[in-house]
C-alpha cells in the first residue's frame, strides 16, 4: 500500500448535496424554542425536603411541583445539598431547577418508581417502572441548572437486571398484538427504567445537568416536538447507557453536549418492529452540533429501533475520540425492524481515535436478513470529517433486497489506516478524499 492515497472516486460535483440541504437548517432552527417560565421559584426545602442524602424527599418535591403549577407555573428549586428521591414527575409549564452544588440522588428500590406508568422499552410500548424524571402529556417542562442528576445504578441494583429474558417477552406479546394496557411489567420482569422521558410532550428543554450512573437510556424525548437538549453532561457507563435518544420526535436541537457513555453518545429511534410501526411516528428534523463524544458504541447513531423511519439528521462541528468509540456515524437495522433513513448529513468534524470504523451501516444486526421489512438507507453524505487514527474507513453491511444508495464522502481526509474496508450489497463512494495508510 502507499504511503499517500487521494481521489477516491472523482464524481460530479453536481453530485453534492451539502449546499442545497444545509439550506433547510434555519428553517429547522425556526421552529425550535425552548420553552420560558414565570419568575415564581418554590424551593424543595420550604415543602419539606431535608438535605444530606437519607431522608426521601419525593413527596416534598411532588408538593412543590403541585403549588408551582397552581401558581401558574415556573421553577421548582433544588437547592446546594443531596436530596434523595424517588420518581419526579413534571407537569406543564415546570422546570425543575438544580443550583450549583446540588444533588438529587433517586432510589435504587425499584418500589421508588411505582405504579407503573404507560412508556417504551427499547421501542416497544408497556406499562413498566416511571423513568427516573418522566412527564407524560405536558407542555412547557424543563430540567435545566449546574447541579448533578445521580440514579446511583450499578450492578447491586438496577444493573443486576440486565440480561433479562423479559424484553423477548414485551416483543413477542407486541407481534402477537397484546393490547398495551395489558402488557404490564414490574420488578418480576426486571426491566429497567430511563433516567429523564418526556413522552408526548410539547416544548421541552433539558440544559447544563450533569448526569451519573443511570439504570438505562439517560435522556429519552419519546413522541415529542420542540425539544432542546444543551449543555448536558453524561457521565455513565453501563450496560445500555445511550446518551440521548430522541425517539419519534419531530424539531430536536442536541448540542453543546458532552457524552461519555456505556453505549451510543446519540441514538435517533423511532420504535421496534411491529410495534414500531403501529405507532408510525418517524423521528425527522434533528440538529446536532457542538458537541464533545467520548466512549460510545456510536457518536452519532441510527437505530436500531428505526421501524418508524427517519429523515432530515444535520450533524456539524463535533469533535469525537476515544478507544472505546466504536464509530463515528452508525445506521443500524435489520429485516425485522425495516424503516426507511434518509437525508443523513455529517459535516465538519473531528476526530482523534475510533475503534472500528468512521462509517458503520449495518442491516445484519441482531436478526439480519430475516424478515419481510427491508430496510434502506439512501442520501447519506459526509463532508470535512477529519480522523487522526482510523481502523478503517467504512464498514458497511446491507443484503439482497435491502437498499444502501447514495451514500457520499467528501473532501475528508482518513489517517494511519489499518484495514481495508468492508462494503457489502452498497453505494457508498468516496470523493475527494485523503487516505493515508498505517506505516
Amino acid at each position: 500500500m502507499k504511503n499517500l492515497i487521494v481521489l477516491v472516486f472523482l464524481l460530479p460535483l453536481a453530485l453534492r448535496a451539502e449546499t442545497s440541504e444545509w439550506s433547510r437548517v434555519p428553517e429547522i432552527l425556526a421552529r425550535i424554542a425552548p420553552p420560558k417560565f414565570p419568575a415564581r421559584d418554590f424551593v424543595i426545602t420550604n415543602f419539606g425536603a431535608v438535605a444530606g442524602g437519607s431522608n426521601d424527599c419525593t413527596a416534598a418535591i411532588a408538593k412543590a411541583i403541585d403549588a408551582c403549577v397552581g401558581a401558574g407555573g415556573g421553577r421548582v428549586v433544588v437547592p446546594a445539598g443531596e436530596f434523595l428521591t424517588g420518581a419526579i414527575h413534571l407537569k406543564s409549564n415546570v422546570d425543575l431547577h438544580l443550583e450549583t452544588n446540588s444533588a438529587l440522588k433517586f432510589s435504587t428500590d425499584p418500589n421508588a418508581f411505582l405504579p407503573v406508568v404507560f412508556t417504551r422499552f427499547e421501542g416497544t410500548e408497556l406499562y413498566n417502572f416511571s423513568p427516573l424524571i418522566y412527564a407524560l402529556g405536558q407542555k412547557n417542562v424543563a430540567v435545566t441548572g449546574d447541579g448533578t442528576l445521580d440514579g446511583q445504578a450499578d450492578d447491586s441494583n438496577w444493573m443486576a437486571w440486565k440480561n433479562t429474558k423479559s424484553r423477548a417477552t414485551l416483543v413477542k406479546m407486541a407481534a402477537d398484538g397484546v393490547p398495551v394496557e395489558q402488557r404490564q411489567f414490574t420488578e418480576s420482569n426486571h426491566l429497567r427504567p430511563d433516567f429523564i422521558e418526556f413522552n408526548r410532550c410539547e416544548n421541552v428543554l433539558i440544559e447544563g445537568v450533569h448526569i451519573r450512573r443511570s439504570p438505562m437510556w439517560e435522556l429519552h424525548p419519546l413522541l415529542c416536538t420542540n425539544v432542546t437538549v444543551r449543555g448536558v453532561d453524561i457521565f455513565s457507563h453501563g450496560v445500555n447507557n445511550d446518551g440521548c435518544d430522541p425517539e419519534s420526535c419531530r424539531d430536536v436541537l442536541i448540542e453543546k453536549c458532552l457524552f461519555d457513555t456505556g453505549d451510543d453518545c446519540i441514538a435517533i429511534k423511532s420504535g421496534r418492529n411491529a410495534d414500531g410501526r403501529r405507532v408510525n411516528v418517524p423521528s425527522e428534523n434533528l440538529i446536532i452540533r457542538d458537541c464533545t463524544m467520548r466512549d460510545g458504541h456510536g457518536g452519532v447513531t441510527i437505530g436500531s429501533e428505526i421501524s418508524g423511519s427517519c429523515s432530515n439528521v444535520f450533524v456539524e462541528n463535533c469533535e469525537m475520540s476515544s478507544s472505546n468509540l466504536v464509530c463515528v456515524l452508525r445506521l443500524k437495522s435489520n429485516a425485522m425492524r425495516g424503516g426507511v433513513l434518509q437525508n443523513i448529513f455529517m459535516r465538519n468534524v473531528n476526530v482523534g481515535l475510533v475503534k472500528d470504523s468512521v462509517l458503520q451501516i449495518d442491516f445484519l444486526y441482531e436478526e439480519g436478513a430475516k424478515g419481510n421489512f427491508k430496510p434502506v438507507a439512501r442520501n447519506v453524505v459526509m463532508e470535512n470529517i477529519t480522523v487522526t487514527q482510523t481502523p478503517r474507513v467504512l464498514n458497511v453491511r446491507g443484503f439482497p433486497g435491502a437498499e444502501i444508495s447514495g451514500v457520499r464522502i467528501y473532501n475528508s481526509t482518513f489517517k494511519q489506516i489499518k484495514k481495508p474496508d468492508q462494503v457489502v450489497d452498497a453505494d457508498v463512494k468516496l470523493v475527494n478524499c485523503t487516505l493515508e495508510p498505517a506505516k
